[in-house]
């Protein structure tokens, strides 16, 4: 840490780092700087160096390369999932607190040397949930804190698309992502829900996933994509039963035909009243509907998310940023970040029991 700014390594320079993490981190000039970029393909390192990195900016195309500065103080890793668990445990045992994308990894078992690594060396490590950040998923996790909802003993983790396969990078290999929507999609949507209800003690998993739709590309929104290389599922299903008997039922898919089309939201239903999230998350436009009981009569109030001023007030920093933001002063005053590991992996667990479910035709028992 240099002039009072963190230095950070870049681990993955594609889709994620140019469109969320990297864009994020240049607002924050006064916590941080980009100093080394790391990508496979050199090319797109030079490029994310000379536009997001100082004058200095190291480009490695071999990240072990990049966790031998003992100047850099983060990494974040925004590489294809198969690669997320060891470079995360690499970069920590080198000494630097990590940022990595969601989903932490591939199965639960990676997801558990991440954890073991972080507690081990005493880095901070956190996964790129960025949809807590949201202004309604903030002002449902209070009213969930403050109990306004009473006992959460069901939900809803919505993560669906009607025709929304990513067509680009290796979406569709199921190699290198470990799965389709159910993994991209449905983490973000689960994650939630546990959050919410801050319940993390799984009981049970039944899931169905479906390889139905790989050749049905018409009105797909990023376009066709080819038939054979459609390695991954395009839905999944799954009903987690919880050990104090809660219930979640998740939903994700990348094509689907539906009309109620909902990412990275949820339905709550507790003993005080309920609560779902509407609108696009994707498009900035969600909005959170409380339904209670009041004077006898059922009753929907949705609070007026005020926009503020641009680049002013309440509503002008991005979710990205404020992810960033909230991580990076966590590192800085040595306080727990928002997303913690433990949480995120057993968003993994469950996710991997909803595939396991599918393939063997058997509820998982934890």
């Amino acid at each position: 840490m240099e002039n009072g700014k963190l230095r950070i390594g870049i681990i993955g320079c594609g889709g994620i780092a140019n469109q969320k993490h990297m864009p994020s981190l240049a607002k924050l000039p006064h916590l941080c700087e980009m100093v080394a970029f790391c990508d496979t393909v050199e090319e797109r390192a030079v490029k994310a160096a000379k536009d997001f990195g100082t004058a200095e900016a190291y480009v490695y195309a071999d990240y072990k390369e990049l966790l031998k500065d003992e100047s850099i103080d983060v990494v974040h890793v925004l590489t294809p999932n198969l690669q997320h668990s060891f470079i995360t445990v690499d970069a920590l045992e080198a000494g630097k607190h990590v940022m990595c994308e969601k989903p932490m990894a591939i199965n639960s078992a990676e997801g558990q040397k991440m954890v073991e690594a972080a507690k081990r060396t005493g880095k901070k490590l956190t996964i790129g949930y960025q949809n807590r950040f949201r202004n309604d998923s903030q002002i449902l996790y209070q009213a969930c804190r403050n109990g306004e909802l009473g006992d959460i003993y069901f939900s809803k983790a919505h993560a669906v698309r009607r025709r929304g396969v990513p067509t680009w990078g290796v979406f569709l290999d199921k190699e290198q992502q470990g799965g389709g929507p159910l993994i991209d999609l449905g983490t973000h949507a689960l994650d939630l829900a546990l959050w919410f209800m801050d319940n993390y003690k799984p009981k049970s998993v039944t899931g169905s996933v479906f390889y139905k739709m790989a050749d049905k590309f018409e009105g797909n929104m990023m376009g066709p994509w080819d038939p054979q290389g459609y390695q991954v599922e395009d839905s999944a299903f799954g009903l987690i039963k919880m050990e104090n008997g809660a219930t979640i039922y998740l939903e994700a898919s990348w094509a689907l035909n539906t009309t109620d089309a909902r990412e990275a939201m949820t339905t709550l239903c507790g003993t005080e009243g309920g609560a779902e999230m509407r609108g696009s998350s994707v498009l900035g436009k969600s909005d959170v509907i409380f339904n209670s009981v009041k004077h006898n009569q059922l009753v929907e109030t949705k609070p007026s998310f005020s926009g503020g001023i641009a680049y002013f007030g309440p509503g002008a920093e991005e979710d990205g940023v404020k992810e960033a933001r909230q991580w990076l002063e966590s590192v800085i005053h040595d306080t727990e970040p928002l997303v913690k590991p433990e949480q995120a992996l057993v968003v993994t667990q469950l996710l991997e029991a909803i595939y396991t479910s599918a393939q063997t035709g058997e509820t998982v028992q934890f």
